[in-house]
This record gives structure tokens, C-alpha cells and sequence, in this order.
């Protein structure tokens, strides 16, 4: 696939980038050829390949789903600088 200087230009105004003249240049020479190579390998057969998200087996770990620090209400609240009860009180900033 060949990118022409004008779908350069066109991406570049959409991300707001200035490039230069060899700037255009070089980066439709650079996509070109990662076009290609992506081109390459869009015609494997990959019908026998597992989908993976990592290239060596990585196991996750898992835990019980169990609360192992319990709030505790009093100490959450102690260096509030206004309180009603167990709530916080916050200035108003909307009228």
C-alpha cells in the first residue's frame, strides 16, 4: 500500500502536528513499509494459533475475595477538619 504526501498531510492536520516537507517525506516512507509488513502478515495462516494476550504463559494470581481491613469509622473520620456524626462536611461550592 503506498501512502501518498496528501494522506500525510490529511492525518497530520487532524492531529494538529506541522511536519515539514522531508518530515512528510520520511514518515510516508516509514508508514509505507509498516503497511507492508503488516500486509505480510495479514496473509498467515494463523487457523491453528491460540489467541494470547503475552508470548510466554503467565498464570494470574487470585485471592479470596475477603475484606482483610475492615474500616473503621472513628479513625477515618479523626483528621477531618468538619464532621456531622460519621459524615464528612464539605464547604458548599454550588448555589
Amino acid at each position: 500500500m503506498k501512502l501518498s504526501v496528501d494522506r500525510i498531510r490529511h492525518v497530520a492536520l487532524l492531529a494538529r502536528l506541522a511536519l515539514t516537507p522531508e518530515e512528510e517525506r520520511e514518515l510516508a516512507a516509514t508508514l509505507d513499509q509498516i503497511l507492508a509488513h503488516m500486509d505480510t502478515l495479514s496473509r498467515l495462516d494463523t487457523t491453528d494459533v491460540e489467541p494470547t494476550a503475552h508470548v510466554a504463559a503467565v498464570e494470574t494470581p487470585w485471592r479470596d475475595d475477603v475484606v482483610t481491613n475492615a474500616p473503621d469509622t472513628a479513625a477515618l473520620l479523626a483528621n477531618a477538619p468538619a464532621r456531622d456524626d460519621d459524615l464528612f462536611l464539605v464547604p458548599k461550592i454550588i448555589d
